[in-house]
């Protein structure tokens, strides 16, 4: 005789977080690309990682490194990025106070959580990288959006009126979605509003090699007025083509990277040792690859924004680093409903809205793709705004 006992699961709520999230977020999953869909939807390069980087891992797993790691990383990869750090920061930086992480993103999730209390103030711009928002709703925070001026850069007046009372200031530079490159005066201008007050700053440095301005890119950790408030957030996913690796670092304050330690910690544990190996020798031999990629983005860039300046209707934005177009359109659609009709014709782009309210009426376009596919899709994306153009007429 058998014994059939059915269980079911009592009616279930989420936890209050991911109520949060789900009401704040604007991250939307996009349908899997398929058949002869061209992507200019990515956020990651399409090169491959430096052979020798690839080399490094696959050495390293034959050489037992597959054992837990230190949690704060492997103390030759903090030293070498500690010298990297000093270069930028211009002041000398310790092993100490860096944090190697899961990818950015990781980086993001324990800075945001290792600062925000329920109820805190967190300014962000807008648009800006959509995930800012929804670890700031995780943590119980109040997320301030801050629009941007025309330019698609600060708006200062805006945002010395949101600063007041805010506990944490989120931004990235070079800018996803937008492109743009935040300059030392405006870095400066950003110290000067928060000179005198407890405000803390997170830094998202992700595409600080892809800066195609012809100045010095100027990280927020080399301005005296900012750097002893500022969490540096980095990867290695942009720079070296190492996004599947899942590997990053933070840089900062004793106190904020302890803090930030503590939550990594208890969500991710430590990095894989074998990819720190890899991670180490990107650091160390990496620079003439980074030139090489960054020499590409910047010549699909011209491509790209050649392309797109024959097609009606669309008002480039000018980037000047990562590898994104934002052009506005005229059509009466909202940003979500056009990407999912431009899908019927062949191109994958992303919607502006994901990234912030003043972001609607925009396309966010990678020209991290071939010159094949932005040429391809670029078409495509003419065609389809040319037949909805038609048909809302």
């Amino acid at each position: 005789m058998s014994l059939t006992v059915t269980t079911q699961l009592p009616e279930f709520a989420p936890a209050e977080a991911v109520a949060r999230i789900a009401a704040a977020s604007r991250r939307k999953q996009q349908p899997q690309s398929s058949g002869d869909l061209v992507s200019l939807a990515m956020g990651e390069p399409d090169f491959d990682t430096p052979e020798q980087v690839t080399e490094a891992a696959t050495a390293s797993l034959r050489a037992g490194r597959t054992h837990y790691s230190p949690l704060l990383g492997e103390a030759e990869l903090r030293e070498a990025l500690a010298g990297k750090l000093h270069g930028i920061a211009g002041t000398p930086v310790s092993a100490a106070d860096v944090l190697i992480t899961h990818g950015g993103t990781a980086g993001l999730a324990a800075s945001i959580l290792g600062i925000v209390n329920p109820g805190d103030k967190v300014v962000i711009p807008d648009p800006t990288y959509s995930l800012y928002a929804d670890l700031v709703s995780m943590a119980g925070g109040v997320v301030v959006p801050v629009p941007l001026a025309a330019d698609l850069h600060w708006d200062l007046d805006r945002l010395a009126d949101a600063l007041a009372g805010a506990k944490l200031f989120v931004f990235c530079n070079p800018s996803n979605p937008t492109g743009i490159v935040h300059s030392r005066a405006e870095l400066d201008a950003l110290a000067g509003l928060l000179d005198g007050t407890p405000t803390i700053v997170i830094s998202d440095e992700a595409y600080a090699d892809l800066d195609y301005t012809g100045r010095p890119f100027a990280s927020a950790i080399s301005v005296d007025g900012l750097r002893d408030r500022t969490i540096y957030c980095q990867t290695f996913s942009k720079s070296y083509a190492m996004t599947g690796w899942r590997v990053g670092y933070l840089w900062g304050p004793s106190p904020l990277i302890q803090s930030a330690a503590r939550i990594h910690n208890t969500f991710n544990g430590s990095v894989n040792t074998f990819i720190q190996d890899a991670a180490l020798v990107a650091v160390r031999t990496g620079d003439a690859d980074i030139a090489r990629m960054r020499a590409a983005y910047e010549h699909r860039g011209e491509i790209m924004r050649a392309e797109l300046a024959a097609i009606p209707g669309l008002a480039l934005s000018a980037p000047e680093g990562a590898f994104y177009q934002f052009p506005r359109y005229d059509l009466d659609i909202p940003s979500a409903e056009l990407v999912a009709k431009l899908r019927e014709f062949g191109v994958a782009v992303r919607p502006g809205g994901e990234f912030g309210a003043h972001g609607e009426n925009h396309l966010r376009l990678s020209y991290a793709a071939s010159e094949e596919a932005i040429r391809a899709g670029v078409a495509r994306l003419g065609e389809g705004l040319a037949a909805l153009r038609r048909s809302h007429g």
